[in-house]
């Protein structure tokens, strides 16, 4: 008698219970997301630090990020203007920001634990190492002993991390949730960090080319661990089309768009069981529909439509993905909600009161602070 299969094409006993593939997805996209928020701080820092005498224009870097990470009125609520400070401090340590670094790391934390069972020794061990230094570490502790050192520390744990994930986790359905939040997340991000910089940081006319434009162009490849990579296709100049172009088109690097939109093509296909030529489900349509236009347009024709435009359709139909996946394999809707809801409270009893007494130890050092949960991401 042949053994009666699932909706994903694999035996019952092989099928992962819904609330594993859901901590899963999350920790590895909330582990991506921290590591893509300290890039970012550490790259606009170090970029500051180099035009802070030069002119006053590249202030607003500051309010792009903001804008990058989609927190504009959970930063106003808290903030009347955005400096470096402030900015670095709500992206970095508010827990009122469910996208900052603090935030994803005790989600992602949360999330391991409640699967302790599933991942590696070693896998955990990262996550509550970081978690711990985390909760030991205060904004003043931070500026005192330089920015720059404790976002390298975010990112070679992410590293770290990710290649103990690829050492030990076996490649099960396990793995591809992990896979498929980690592309999702990054391509979420590389779209939001190209379209802040074509949309929001466009110069003047007299500027185009000039030593800001190219430190800032140099700046969204670095955002991305882009630069080295983009130097090996373009040695000469770092020109906005051409980054545009590496970052969306590029089939090889892999943060571009073209490259985690594929990958996410090919996670989906498995996790929903897509073995037909035509999809049959609305995530896979859409996720065939953009990897079709990854593959057939070009930067011209990108040009043409709008830049901005193109990246905000990209955003939604990687929401989109998101949000199907998440109601047909994680939760129900309500079911995530009311979890979401309690791992929140739970989260903010515990740490809220010592970062309080931190941030105001800090104050008179005040700084910055962004990022926020994507559409169709969970608080948890």
């Amino acid at each position: 008698m042949p053994t009666p299969s699932s909706p994903s094409g694999r035996p019952p006993a092989t099928v992962m219970l819904s609330r594993v593939a859901h901590s899963l997805y999350w920790m590895s996209r909330y582990i991506e997301r921290a590591e893509d928020t300290a890039r970012l701080l550490d790259v606009n820092l170090q970029f500051l630090a180099d035009f802070q005498d030069l002119s006053p224009a590249p202030l607003n870097s500051w309010e792009s990020l903001i804008l990058s990470s989609g927190a504009q009125e959970e930063f106003r609520a808290l903030h009347p203007v955005a400096d470096s400070h402030r900015v670095t401090d709500f992206l970095a340590f508010e827990l009122r920001n469910p996208g900052s670094i603090l935030s994803c790391v005790y989600a992602a934390r949360e999330n391991a634990r409640m699967i302790r069972d599933q991942i590696s020794l070693e896998m955990w061990e990262v996550i509550n190492e970081l978690h711990l230094i985390l909760k030991s570490t205060s904004t003043e502790d931070v500026w005192r002993s330089g920015p720059q050192e404790f976002f390298n520390r975010i990112i070679r744990a992410s590293h770290l991390f990710q290649g103990l994930t690829d050492a030990t986790f076996p490649r099960n359905e396990g793995w591809e949730f992990i896979r498929f939040g980690k592309m999702l997340e990054r391509a979420d991000k590389t779209t939001r960090i190209l379209d802040v910089k074509y949309h929001v940081l466009l110069p003047s006319a007299n500027d185009v080319g000039g030593a800001i434009d190219t430190a800032q162009w140099q700046a969204v490849l670095r955002s991305a661990s882009a630069l080295d990579a983009y130097r090996h296709h373009h040695v000469r100049e770092v020109l906005p089309w051409k980054v545009a172009e590496f970052l969306i088109f590029s089939d090889t690097f892999p943060r571009s768009l073209h490259f985690c939109t594929a990958q996410v093509d090919d996670l989906l296909r498995r996790i929903l069981g897509e073995t037909a030529a035509r999809p049959r489900s609305h995530a896979a349509r859409a996720s065939r529909r953009l990897l079709g236009e990854l593959e057939s347009l070009s930067i011209n024709d990108v040009l043409r439509r709008g830049l901005h435009e193109f990246l905000v359709d990209s955003q939604a139909t990687l929401a989109a993905i998101s949000d199907e996946v998440a109601e047909t394999t994680m939760f129900y809707p309500a079911e995530s909600s009311l979890e979401d809801q309690q791992q929140q409270q739970q989260q903010l009893r515990e740490h809220a009161p010592a970062v309080r007494r931190r941030a105001s130890a800090a104050a008179p050092r005040a700084v910055g602070r962004p990022d926020a949960t994507p559409p169709g991401a969970s608080a948890t």
